[in-house]
């Protein structure tokens, strides 16, 4: 290749490398996430934005990840012991078949927390998911105020730890003017 077309070949790449790598670019604390969180079962659309006020617990997860299934009890009674007006657990499935993920819904159709699908990994990407479990706790405000990789029975102790805390601060809901 000479270095004219080497050189035009770069060019063309680069915008392509710089989008994919802002695709994937890691949410932390502090950012405001992505507002989709994707569409349940009976066809609600879960958005953050409409949620400021309250603290949302959100966790990616798939049919095939056993940490995924061992955190469903503890986000299950997460969701059973705080008011549904002061917090909402979003379980938000990570690419997989529609009938595997509605399988797994219907065998937790008595959960109280919310499942949403990323059937094509949209949500997934746009917060730089790319492994599960994932979670991140959005505070009333709607940023992030954690990011937890995996799952243990310590890392759950410190999200709910962290829930807590989130809980207990006054909401400051960012006017847009």
């Amino acid at each position: 290749m000479n270095p004219a077309s080497r050189c035009l070949t770069v060019l063309f790449l680069l915008p392509l490398a710089l989008l994919a790598a802002a695709a994937q670019a890691e949410i932390e604390v502090g950012d405001m996430p992505p507002d989709l969180l994707g569409e349940t079962p009976k066809g609600e659309v879960i958005r953050i934005s409409e949620h400021r006020g309250k603290v949302m617990v959100v966790s990616f997860w798939a049919s095939w990840c056993p940490r995924c299934h061992e955190q469903f009890p503890a986000l299950d009674l997460l969701q059973q012991h705080v008011d549904p007006d002061r917090l909402r657990v979003v379980l938000v499935n990570f690419k997989e078949h529609p009938r595997v993920y509605r399988d797994i819904v219907r065998e937790t159709r008595k959960s109280p927390v919310t499942w949403t699908h990323d059937r094509d990994g949209t949500v997934s990407e746009a917060y730089g998911v790319n492994s599960v479990p994932r979670t991140f706790l959005i505070d009333k405000s709607g940023r992030v105020a954690m990011v937890r990789y995996g799952y243990s029975e310590s890392g759950i102790q410190k999200l709910f730890e962290a829930i807590d805390v989130v809980l207990a601060e006054p909401a400051v809901i960012p006017s847009f003017n």
